[in-house]
C-alpha cells in the first residue's frame, strides 16, 4: 500500500513539475562597435517572443514600467547623449488608459561612448516590464557588462 501512494505520489508531482513553467519570453544580448579610435557605440538588444512586447523608455507616468537603461560611472569611458531606440509601436491601452509605445519581435537600444582608454568594459543596469494581450510580468533588474575592444 505504501509503495502504491508512493508511485502515485510521485507520479502526480512530476506532472505539476511538468506543466509549472517559468515565462521568459524576453532574451536580451549585448555588443559594441568602436567608431572611432576614441568613441564607440553599445547594443543592447531584446529579442522578444510572438505575442509580448516590451515598452519604450519614454512612456508617461501612470503607465507600464518604461524600460530604463541606467549606465555605471567609469573613469575609462562618458556617455555621449541619452540611450536612443527605434520608433516604437504605438497603440491605447484599455488597462492604462492611456496611449503606449512599446516594441514587438525584437528591439535594440544604443548609446555612445567616448573612450578614455584603449579597453574598456561599459557596464550598467536595466528594468523592463513584458506583456501579452492576457497578462503583465512582474518588471526585471538585468545587470549587463559590455567589452569594448
Amino acid at each position: 500500500m505504501k509503495k502504491k501512494l508512493m508511485i502515485t505520489a510521485a507520479a502526480v508531482l512530476s506532472t505539476f513539475s511538468a506543466t509549472a513553467q517559468i515565462l521568459e519570453p524576453v532574451k536580451w544580448s549585448y555588443a559594441a562597435k568602436r567608431t572611432s579610435p576614441t568613441e564607440a557605440v553599445v547594443f543592447i538588444k531584446a529579442t522578444i517572443e510572438s505575442g509580448w512586447h516590451v515598452y519604450s523608455q519614454f512612456v508617461k507616468d501612470g503607465g507600464p514600467v518604461k524600460t530604463t537603461i541606467t549606465f555605471a560611472p567609469s573613469k575609462n569611458y562618458t556617455l555621449i547623449g541619452n540611450t536612443i531606440e527605434p520608433a516604437p509601436i504605438s497603440r491605447m491601452e484599455k488597462v492604462f488608459n492611456m496611449e503606449v509605445g512599446f516594441f514587438e519581435n525584437s528591439v535594440i537600444f544604443q548609446q555612445k561612448v567616448k573612450l578614455k582608454t584603449a579597453q574598456t568594459t561599459v557596464s550598467g543596469k536595466l528594468e523592463y516590464m513584458t506583456c501579452n494581450d492576457q497578462k503583465c510580468l512582474p518588471p526585471e533588474d538585468i545587470d549587463f557588462s559590455i567589452p569594448v575592444k
